[in-house]
């Protein structure tokens, strides 16, 4: 299918793209604000409080904006709490019952991190020392433990890698007198002998307990069990809070697209989704729990990773292998630009024999989002939909990059729009799955009445492809964090979503409405 071909159909751009006719939902942007943090990172994650209907926003600039939406149109800087006095940075920001905590990397990231304890107000209350470069916080949702991914991420020369872990702070005691002693870690020392079937280790002769990255939490609605995304390894753990100990870490397989078609090049000037002979790792970021019928379901967001620093990178491009003449009869023609040479896979799998010759490609990011059940089944998955949705309707932009405008494939060898941010939001007794997508913008909204065959119900996105991105025209780019809002709990009686965008430095507030 050429792009010039596609382009012939496809209806002008606006800020809202052309929803499903029988969409029961829409999404109406509101209201935004800009960051005064520079540089990439300038809003990450988004949190909100009730009480005092403020919005809590964390930037890589080393700081926290509190931002007032009583009025939701026109959202209101109220201070800024600057966590330089208790590290190297802030990752993540969570709030609950009138109290927020901050998740603070460490000088040098490798050692241990904290977590942070302020009032609303923006007033310190109380930190502990928990593991290394802590990179998202939550509360659960009786408010009882705040708990952390720690990803002890290596440092650029990968020779110092501390092991991952998730903290699980006890806070029953109160926060006034709250100190280390409240904090429990939970490692996976237990599987060091291997990670599990449809897992894998990023770095060869590395134990699980050091490779393991730590990325995500979602917590059950009886504050009982953390369901914690491990991108890197392709895998999610389910811990124990009472215990604060790793039950099971379930692998997540791989996703055939022999079956399942992708565009898989930049090079080759047109809109190229097809079947092609690689396995896709999904490797999740952002997961999301909720019920149905009284069962827990959890929703995950594929957007993949690698092991790529200056001391040890993982990554190669399928052009740079030495493909297997028995597996890839074919291998000169996949190996061309405009085929498969350009995707990115590793190194470290697919060379079952050691012979130096691949057997398989794998590659990063499964391009959609997943439903798993409460033992980490995959019940559900959204396969090629996004990548079709948007050769229909967005053509001229398909797989676009989030920082430029005109990078129309930029992205397809790569991880292709990168689902990143996940929420899930019940309206009417209805969830719905919230899915940002962080290179092509925007979001995607399914309802999940039915988790194991969730409807796809509308895209909404306030990127503006003909602005400038370096200008500030280009409106919301970079959808990193959501924060959904209850009507019951929203500024003007709607339901809202909040959504932090790296690239623009924007949060923007969307209304909701449900037919």
């Amino acid at each position: 299918m050429m792009l010039k071909s596609l382009l012939a159909s496809a209806s002008a751009l606006s800020l809202l793209a052309a929803v499903p006719a029988s969409a029961e939902i829409s999404l109406s942007h509101i209201g935004s604000i800009k960051s005064e943090a520079a540089g990439e990172g300038a809003a990450e994650i988004v949190d909100y409080d009730a009480s005092s209907k403020r919005l809590f926003i964390s930037n890589s600039a080393g700081s926290v904006d509190i931002v007032d939406i009583t009025d939701p149109k026109a959202p209101k800087k109220v201070t800024r709490i600057d966590t330089a006095p208790y590290g190297g940075g802030v990752n993540s920001v969570a709030v609950s019952k009138g109290m927020i905590a901050l998740a603070v990397e460490a000088k040098p990231k490798t050692d241990p991190g904290k977590i942070v304890f302020f009032t609303t107000n923006g007033e310190h209350r109380a930190s502990v020392n928990i593991c290394a470069l802590p990179d998202m916080v939550t509360f659960s949702p009786d408010g009882r433990y705040a708990v952390a991914a720690c990803e002890g991420e290596p440092n650029d020369a990968y020779d110092q890698d501390p092991e991952g872990g998730v903290a699980i702070v006890d806070l029953s005691k109160g926060v006034t007198n709250l100190n280390d002693s409240a904090v429990k870690i939970a490692g996976f020392a237990a599987w060091n002998e291997g990670a599990p079937a449809g897992a894998r280790i990023g770095k060869p002769g590395v134990s699980f307990s050091k490779d393991v990255e730590p990325e995500y939490i979602a917590v059950s609605a009886d504050s009982t069990t953390a369901y914690v995304t491990l991108q890197e390894n392709n895998a999610i753990a389910i811990i124990d809070l009472a215990s604060g100990t790793v039950k099971d870490v379930v692998g997540l397989g791989w996703k055939d697209h022999s079956k399942i078609p992708f565009d898989g090049s930049d090079k080759d000037g047109a809109i190229n989704i097809k079947t092609w002979p690689v396995w896709g790792m999904y490797m999740p970021d952002s997961i999301a729990a909720f019920q149905v019928g009284g069962a827990t379901y959890l929703a995950i967001a594929n957007e993949g990773d690698s092991r790529d620093y200056k001391g040890y990178s993982e990554e190669a491009r399928v052009a740079d292998l030495t493909l297997d003449e028995k597996a890839f009869p074919n291998a000169k023609e996949l190996q061309a630009p405009s085929a498969l040479g350009r995707l990115k896979t590793t190194k470290t799998m697919g060379d079952a024999d050691g012979d130096g010759k691949y057997e398989k490609i794998f590659s990063y990011g499964g391009r959609s989002f997943s439903i798993l059940d409460a033992s980490g089944k995959m019940i559900f998955d959204s396969g090629d939909q996004f990548e079709q949705y948007f050769a229909k309707n967005e053509p001229k932009n398909f797989n676009s990059t989030s920082d430029k405008n005109g990078s129309f494939d930029d992205r397809s060898d790569d991880k292709g729009i990168e689902p990143e941010a996940l929420t899930v939001g019940v309206i009417n007794g209805t969830p719905y799955i919230f899915v940002g997508l962080e290179r092509m913008g925007g979001i995607m909204v399914y309802s999940a009445d039915d988790p194991k065959a969730p409807k796809f119900e509308t895209y909404v996105t306030s990127r503006i492809f003909d602005g400038d991105a370096k200008k500030g025209t280009a409106g919301d780019l970079a959808p990193e964090g959501f924060r959904f809002i209850s009507a019951a709990d929203s500024p003007n009686g709607k339901p809202m979503l909040a959504v932090a965008h790296e690239v623009s430095g924007t949060t923007a507030l969307y209304e909701i409405t449900v037919k």
